[in-house]
């Protein structure tokens, strides 16, 4: 056992498989008293069971860690709750979270029904600000304070058939990044980890994409729960295989004030956005292009 961790106590959500199970390994690797939360349920949020979360806390205690499973729905108020509680009783503290839990239900946007939408965002965004909101009320009145780090995805920029998702992935950029502004006060740093690599949410992507494997996300997620991590916060870190970057903070880029400062009308804007304000290019729109007509090439040739 390592000790980067040594002493305080975590939960991470969605650890019963994929990038959730491999940080939950990790964190007891290196000391850390870890809640194992997991709702049990497929890709599409159905059929709940506790069995992947006792299965994860039965490999960590067999490698001499600390761990307790908790089966609870984090889409929820209570389920939140539960999580955080179940550090509280084991070990008297919340020092930690990581929030990977989530499912997906993929249509395109015309396509997509109400409840297909709601479940997405309830589980993921919904999610982290069950764990986030209580574990802050704790991390703020303890020494020392306390890490949240929320999973989000490079799709929180646009997706073509995961409205929903994309949606819930920005939502829990803006929500970490808010709670980073307002926590930061009480010793709480709150950042995001974006990863990518080969889970069970990756499958059906259909087409190739830089990828890694779930145990290369693990070390940035200890990281930002380290002491020597404190006074990193409001940021995204891309992961993927044996590469990491940090995302840009998004800010005005260009303006221009209307002539004379009277309001301005459609024709002045006709002008004045193309020539002097400028539109900015959509990362993924010309990726995207490309991935499609690698996928037609693919077809054509019996792949």
């Amino acid at each position: 056992m390592a000790g980067y961790l040594e002493g305080k106590s975590v939960a991470v959500t969605g650890a019963g498989s994929g990038i959730g199970r491999a940080i939950a390994l990790a964190c007891a690797a290196e000391g850390a008293g870890v809640v194992v939360a997991d709702y049990g349920v497929t890709l599409d949020g159905a059929d709940p069971s506790s069995e992947v979360a006792d299965g994860v806390v039965s490999e960590i205690e067999a490698a001499g860690g600390q761990a307790v499973a908790v089966a609870s729905d984090v889409g929820t108020m209570a389920g939140g709750e539960a999580v955080v509680q179940a550090a509280l009783d084991t070990w008297g503290s919340i020092d930690g979270v990581v929030c990977v839990a989530g499912i997906l239900r993929e249509r395109m946007l015309f396509n997509m029904s109400e409840e297909e939408f709601d479940e997405v965002v309830r589980v993921h965004l919904k999610g982290h600000f069950t764990v986030y909101k209580h574990a802050s009320a704790v991390m703020r009145k303890q020494e020392g304070g306390g890490a949240l780090v929320g999973i989000t995805s490079g799709a929180f920029v646009g997706s073509t058939a995961q409205a929903n998702y994309s949606a819930a992935k920005g939502g829990i950029v803006s929500l970490t990044k808010s709670a980073a502004i307002a926590l930061r006060r009480y010793g709480i740093s709150a950042n995001c980890i974006a990863p990518t690599a080969r889970t069970r949410m990756s499958e059906n992507v259909p087409f190739e994409i830089e990828t890694g494997e779930p145990e290369d996300v693990a070390p940035m997620a200890v990281y930002l729960m380290g002491d020597a991590a404190r006074s990193i916060t409001g940021q995204i870190y891309t992961v993927v295989g044996p590469r990491v970057a940090v995302w840009n903070q998004p800010g005005e880029l260009r303006s221009a004030w209307a002539p004379e400062g009277a309001p301005w009308t459609p024709t002045q804007l006709e002008e004045w956005v193309p020539a002097t304000i400028g539109v900015e290019e959509h990362p993924f729109m010309a990726a995207i292009d490309d991935r499609l007509r690698q996928m037609k090439e693919k077809e054509a040739s019996g792949r």
